[in-house]
């Protein structure tokens, strides 16, 4: 058995709406991101100087060593950027949320007052802002834990949600099993949405990378104000004319205070901030403010899940979408099962592929394990509960003595002819458009006739799954 973890599907075509307050198009969530004071420097025991999101081409760590330069450019973040982005937002009366490095909010209380006073959310952002790829997952606990206590000494109050930003393969696991009320540690959409983690059910509310001024720090990135401006309308406008249309998103925007904080880039933010306030139905919430929104709106459902089966479970609960075949089930087990597998039309990829792969005389057994239609089983009320519900959906429990005569005459005509039954997905049809079918299938050739009843039974299976799975 292998298992495919990845979400490759997500909510698929038909996202669902997210019924914004007041009927809002667009959430747009800024995040500002507090970092200063926590990145890496040997005064706060690491090996090196910092080298990750500043105005510094090519910067590399210094081992061992001060990076006076990029010490003080991360300090212009907190000396000036910050209070330029506090009036811009006070001023606009837009609420934020900080993306707070529990050590640099420590070494920074003046600012924490000022987010405090502004009612700001004020979410972790780790204990330091390093790098956290290559580090061993009980540290990373301990590291998660340590974040929210000082957090909670310094704030005041335990932080609601969680970004890692440079996270390793576990962050989402051990950040989900800590009780936030959301976490962000992804870029994979543009609504939220709830994942399992034991017993909890997490939400998580997801960031970007690319409506993100670190692109002013990073190639391919933004060189002025007015790019930036011109990326983000261009989102959000986007963005607007899918809520419009009914299916309202989320459009996030990240921001350093040392980058965005300068007068020449924060420019581009100020036009963007000024375009969107000049729209009907935007909606800035902080992303606390989604988190509960969503959990009334879009409270979590959990259902029994095909890729986390056990196999016996598996084939109890599909083995009958092939009439009376459970071998396919039992095969498509041990497929690479994963979440897209979930679905209806994902477990029917799963399933049709086993009974594509299997001999023509597996396949021949599936045909043959199939119901006359209205024929003696049905009278005798011996069929699956599938097969029975079916045949009845399309009229051929209540036949007239004539019909009846008809399809008994048929159906011996047909099978003697090529070897197993007529079948049809009688749920696209009438009674009158499965007559017509019979008489025109009846005079092909076996191997046409195999092949279309092939595609019959594999039109029913994707049928009986649509009942049973989303």
């Amino acid at each position: 058995m292998q298992r495919y973890p990845r979400n490759m599907i997500g909510y698929g075509a038909n996202p669902p709406d997210a019924a914004w307050p007041g009927g809002a198009k667009i959430a747009v969530s800024l995040v500002l991101n507090y970092e200063e004071g926590g990145e890496n420097n040997i005064l706060h025991g690491d090996a090196a100087s910092e080298a990750f999101l500043s105005d510094i081409p090519g910067a590399a760590p210094w081992p061992g060593q001060r990076h006076w330069n990029m010490e003080s450019i991360y300090e212009y973040g907190a000396r000036a950027g910050f209070w330029r982005l506090h009036r811009l937002f006070t001023s606009m009366d837009i609420p934020v949320t900080i993306y707070g490095v529990a050590t640099a909010l420590a070494r920074s209380p003046e600012q924490v007052a000022a987010m405090k006073a502004a009612d700001w959310e004020i979410a972790s952002h780790g204990l330091k802002w390093v790098e956290h790829r290559d580090m061993p997952e009980e540290e990373e606990r301990r590291q998660i834990a340590e974040a929210i206590r000082l957090h909670t000494e310094v704030v005041g109050s335990r932080p609601t949600g969680w970004y890692t930003g440079r996270c390793s393969v576990n962050t989402v696991r051990l950040t989900a099993e800590a009780g936030f009320d959301w976490i962000s540690d992804t870029y994979d959409d543009d609504l939220p949405y709830w994942i399992e983690a034991g017993d909890r059910d997490q939400l998580v509310i997801p960031y970007t990378l690319e409506a993100n001024d670190m692109r002013f720090a990073t190639a391919p990135g933004y060189i002025e104000g007015e790019q930036f401006f011109t990326y983000l309308k261009d989102a959000f406008d986007e963005l607007y004319r899918e809520g419009a249309e009914g299916r309202a998103k989320m459009m996030s925007v990240g921001l350093h205070c040392r980058l965005i904080g300068r007068p020449g880039k924060i420019a581009g933010l100020r036009r963007f901030l000024e375009y969107a306030k000049g729209c009907e139905g935007v909606w800035f919430p902080r992303r606390i403010d989604i988190a509960r929104h969503w959990a009334v709106a879009h409270p979590p459902v959990r259902r029994a899940r095909p890729s986390r089966m056990a196999k016996d479970e598996f084939i109890k609960a599909y083995g009958g979408i092939f009439e009376h075949s459970a071998w396919i089930a039992e095969r498509a087990f041990d497929l690479e099962l994963g979440p897209a597998h979930d679905t209806a039309l994902g477990l029917h990829n799963a399933l049709c592929r086993m009974f594509r792969s299997a001999s023509d005389t597996e396949r021949l057994g599936v045909l043959t394990a199939h119901p006359d239609l209205a024929g003696k089983l049905a009278q005798a009320k011996r069929l699956t509960a599938e097969s029975t519900s079916e045949q009845a959906g399309a009229g051929l429990n209540a036949l007239t003595d004539d019909e009846r005569e008809t399809f008994t005459r048929l159906n011996a005509e047909y099978v003697a002819k090529h070897g197993f039954p007529f079948i049809i997905a009688v749920r696209d049809h009438t009674k009158a458009s499965i007559l017509e079918a019979f008489h025109r299938r009846i005079g092909n050739d076996r191997a046409t006739e195999f092949a279309e009843a092939c595609r019959q039974v594999e039109r029913i299976a994707e049928f009986r799954l649509k009942d049973i799975l989303p």
